[in-house]
């Protein structure tokens, strides 16, 4: 720390966890600010330990410090008792790299994973000493820029930042990085810089763009100006073998939530559930080769001492060669003791033989997610599973040993009735029945299921952004009924808040007039709003009556197939009609099939990469 040594090392003694706050970490990178142009603060919109169990931070921190003229370094938000000693000491937002205010950065950068850490962003803005709203930071420093899957609708943040980079970071936020150097030496203003930047594909400036409303609030026309592109369509990396990876990334030295390497093996999801906006966003679906995951392993493992690897994706278990993948690891993982996960199982391809090669998935429990309780729910959010097949799923891990399972369902989805809520219960009951008909199931064990409902949240770039939320009270009713179901002593009920759940679906599908609310709710002091003892909605409802808005008319409101959306200017190459005829299959319970059984020209082809090529030559 060379800014605030004294000052900083002082207030250590008086927080919960200072390993979040020193830096020094092993493979943090430090450059001589002398011979470096443009300098990132890399922000993550939560604390340490969220922060650095991200992929795309550990990605993108490598891709920008290899450049030898560009330094990232990592800033993450205070917990609330680091940022009363910094207010009371008036110390400002620093990055942990080089101990300098994030004030003296060229770019201050947000990952924008989550719709509740919407007031962390502006809030680290404020603990920074940077203006909230791009127009009051006139000069060609302090550029305000976000990336991530909520990047996808950005007008609730749209007055805050300078542009947004959409789809994959790896290549166009360095290229942004390099016009700012130009635009630097050759001493051109901000605007100049802006209207530049709007040229690269998957680069969106916000203030380029018009907004006009009818009178009943919906959006009428989203202009652009000074020659800005009426669609801006995202950025796609075609091929996940020479995309960008890191060798080495900063290892924490406090434990982190994702304690472990990371390597992603495939980015994109051929399934199309409904509900799943990383599906949609994240397509076309490509796959990384066998030798460079393995590649990529070793070096981690070497770089990190890290003894366990998540092999990480939207739905690993469809990686196409897994039995391979594991086979060509299981040469050397299991010499040198490194076991390996795979987070993202379906039920639908859960085999013995996948779960004798993965050696580390512990016989603690086995995690499933069915989403809806009858067949005729999980029809109409196409997630093509049967009971059946989870019922042999479950058997199949009775009879490998395993006695716990978790069930991850939503409830609040479109069309649902009060007997699909309770048709959850049932589903766990049929589960534990399984396991006391099954003959070699362990001995002298007890079955636990456990069943986790979270409450639907309408995205944009699905087939139900056109659906209302279901109100508080009808959520309510709903969690009340999975309560008062009869179920099994061995199968247990949990369920997430309402109230968050009903802010997430706002700013999902908000629009520009909601940046106002934001600025009024971290007035009042609000921020970490995904956390239980943060969280404060009597003070959330304050803002939106203050700024004259009805948060129902963004989350309950379900909209006609002609409205115009607020996000509508942004592509990512998924057809709006295709998502129109998808929630008409919905409401009629049909299914689509997956990507490699059949195409559904959803769009994604005009990428020109992953499967959509492999499956469509003619497309090409």
């Amino acid at each position: 720390m060379e800014m605030y040594p004294k000052e900083v090392e002082k207030l250590l003694l008086k927080v919960q966890k200072p390993g979040r706050y020193v830096g020094g970490e092993t493979h943090a990178v430090v450059k001589d600010k002398s011979q470096v142009d443009v300098r990132f603060a890399f922000c993550f919109p939560d604390i340490y330990e969220i922060g650095m169990s991200h992929l795309g931070i550990r990605i993108l921190y490598g891709a920008f410090n290899q450049v030898p003229y560009f330094w990232c370094e990592r800033v993450f938000a205070p917990w609330v008792d680091m940022e009363r000693q910094m207010k009371e000491r008036g110390i400002p937002l620093y990055a942990l790299e080089s101990g300098d205010p994030v004030k003296e950065f060229d770019f201050i950068g947000f990952t924008l994973q989550y719709e509740l850490s919407y007031t962390n962003v502006l809030n680290m803005l404020r603990l920074a000493g940077i203006p909230l709203r791009s127009a009051d930071r006139p000069e060609l420093f302090n550029i305000v820029v976000g990336g991530g899957p909520c990047a996808c609708n950005p007008e609730p943040l749209a007055d805050f930042f300078d542009l947004f980079f959409l789809g994959d970071g790896e290549e166009v936020d360095l290229e942004v990085m390099e016009l700012y150097r130009q635009c630097k030496k050759e001493g051109a203003g901000k605007q100049e810089f802006l209207r530049r930047a709007a040229q690269v594909e998957g680069v969106y400036v916000p203030s380029l763009y018009e907004v006009e409303y009818h009178e009943d609030g919906t959006v009428k026309s989203c202009t652009p100006k000074e020659g800005a592109p009426a669609k801006v369509r995202k950025r796609s990396v075609e091929n996940m073998d020479t995309a960008y990876f890191p060798e080495s990334f900063p290892v924490p030295l406090i434990e982190v939530v994702h304690d472990r390497i990371s390597v992603e093996v495939l980015r994109g999801c051929i399934r199309g559930c409904r509900f799943c906006q990383a599906g949609f966003l994240y397509r076309p679906f490509r796959e990384k080769s066998i030798d460079t995951i393995d590649r990529q392993c070793r070096a981690l493992c070497a770089s990190s001492g890290y003894d366990e690897i998540s092999l990480s994706s939207l739905s690993t278990s469809d990686y196409s060669c897994l039995n391979e993948l594991l086979d060509r690891l299981h040469t050397w993982t299991e010499k040198e003791k490194v076991s390996l996960s795979l987070p993202s199982l379906r039920v639908d391809n859960f085999s013995p033989e996948l779960m004798t090669r993965v050696n580390s998935v512990r016989k603690s429990g086995l995690t499933f997610a069915p989403e809806a309780g009858s067949q005729r729910m999980r029809d109409v959010i196409n997630k093509n599973v049967t009971r059946e097949e989870l019922l042999h799923t479950v058997n199949i891990a009775f009879t490998e040993g395993w006695t716990r399972i978790k069930l991850y369902f939503m409830i609040g989805l479109p069309t649902e009735t009060a007997d699909d809520v309770a048709a959850i219960v049932d589903l766990g009951n049929q589960v534990v029945d399984a396991f006391f008909e099954n003959k070699e199931k362990p001995r002298g064990k007890a079955v636990e299921v456990s069943l986790s409902a979270a409450a639907f949240v309408p995205k944009p770039f699905t087939p139900f952004q056109w659906f209302g939320q279901d109100t508080m009270e009808e959520l309510a009713q709903k969690q009340q009924l999975l309560k008062t179901t009869k179920r099994s002593r061995r199968v247990s009920v949990s369920y997430h808040g309402a109230q968050t759940s009903f802010l997430e679906a706002v700013f999902a599908r908000g629009d520009r007039r909601l940046c106002a609310v934001l600025e009024k709710a971290v007035e009042y002091g609000l921020h970490f709003d995904g956390w239980d003892d943060c969280f404060d909605f009597d003070q959330w409802m304050e803002a939106f009556a203050a700024c004259g808005l009805d948060p129902a008319f963004y989350a309950n409101r379900t909209r006609g197939f002609d409205e115009v959306f607020p996000w509508d200017h942004l592509d990512y190459g998924i057809r709006k009609e295709f998502l129109a005829e998808e929630c008409r299959r919905a409401y009629q319970a049909q299914t689509t099939p997956n990507c490699r059984e059949k195409c559904s020209a959803c769009g994604a082809a005009c990428f020109k990469g992953g499967l959509c090529v492999a499956e469509r030559k003619d497309m090409v």
